[in-house]
């Protein structure tokens, strides 16, 4: 498709009632969490949005997400889709996101943020720190084993891939099955948007585990060419979340880490002497557990980029890229 045939189909789409057509991954919490999306920009604008399924390259890889390596897995697929004309919008998973733009796109929307918090399942309803040592833990993230690791609880931790009802199907118990584990750790945020909760036997407390950047947000995306979708979904934009994000995802993007490094970070919003202001944490953890580096700033809302860059320098300036290598 040409850049006029785009236009003239673009075009063709704001002068009639034809659904919107967003682009998502299948699994159960993408389509959900799609859904959710469709239904907010529904009632917000009138216009009826349909989803298109698309299949990524981490969707088919069985690979965990360390050995997967680059960043966009979860959403190189759904982009070109996107820039292709095959869908006017896309919603990911915030933290499945590169850190450096993609041309051609512009997040148009973050609308409101799940708990960010990560959760624990566990067999016979233990918390963490009454599994006994030996525990078969399972995750998929460097950043939670590095983590539990580092809570010297003596847990074995197992990784593990698949969508959240096969990880839950794995813990003893929890699926009416046997299963090869005592507990899985996830997002409480995937766990809440696919009706799992009541499975959670802990939510586990930013102190012993940092979530990662933008864990729980969404992001929604459109072409940056269309004017009229920009407008439509910035109705849904959350201005809090956003800058929450954006000073997680900094500190990210100045560590040059990815998905597959054990950095965690975590804003939130404070009542400072001057109005809200934003507190961030942000930790980077060997990924055998046997150090590392933490710290935390508040700045006002409107510096959130140069908080997370910030936060960051100060992080590498206390050892963070020696320890993001320890254990690879």
């Amino acid at each position: 498709m040409t850049a006029t045939d785009l236009q003239t189909t673009t075009a063709a789409a704001a002068g009639s009632s034809a659904p919107l057509r967003l682009g998502t991954r299948a699994s159960v919490l993408a389509r959900t969490q799609s859904q959710a999306v469709a239904d907010a920009l529904t009632a917000a604008t009138g216009v009826p949005v349909e989803l298109v399924l698309i299949s990524t390259e981490g969707d088919r890889s069985s690979a965990s997400i360390a050995q997967l390596g680059a960043t966009g897995v979860f959403v190189a697929a759904i982009r070109r889709a996107l820039l292709d004309g095959e869908v006017d919008l896309a919603v990911h998973s915030y933290k499945d996101l590169p850190t450096a733009p993609e041309p051609g796109i512009s997040l148009a929307a973050v609308p409101a943020r799940e708990d960010p918090r990560d959760a624990l399942v566990a067999r016979d309803g233990l918390t963490l720190g009454e599994l006994p040592p030996g525990s078969r833990i399972g995750t998929g993230a460097p950043r939670r084993v590095a983590q539990l690791r580092a809570l010297g609880l003596g847990l074995e931790i197992v990784p593990i891939r698949g969508n959240v009802d096969t990880r839950l199907g794995r813990v003893a118990g929890s699926a009416g099955g046997p299963g090869d584990l005592d507990a899985v750790v996830l997002a409480r945020a995937g766990l809440s948007r696919i009706d799992r909760a009541h499975l959670i036997t802990e939510t586990l407390d930013p102190i012993q585990v940092l979530p990662a950047p933008a864990q729980g947000a969404l992001a929604v995306e459109c072409r940056s060419s269309d004017a009229r979708t920009r407008e439509l979904l910035g109705r849904l934009e959350d201005t809090a979340v956003r800058a929450c994000v954006v000073a997680e995802r900094a500190t990210l993007a100045t560590l040059e880490a990815g998905c597959s490094a054990p950095v965690a970070a975590y804003a939130e919003i404070a009542e400072g002497e001057t109005g809200p202001e934003l507190f961030l944490r942000a930790s980077v953890t060997a990924l055998d557990g046997s150090d590392a580096v933490r710290g935390s700033l508040t700045r006002p809302l409107a510096d959130a980029a140069a908080l997370g860059r910030a936060l960051a320098a100060d992080l590498l300036d206390r050892g963070a890229a020696s320890l993001m290598a320890v254990g690879r």
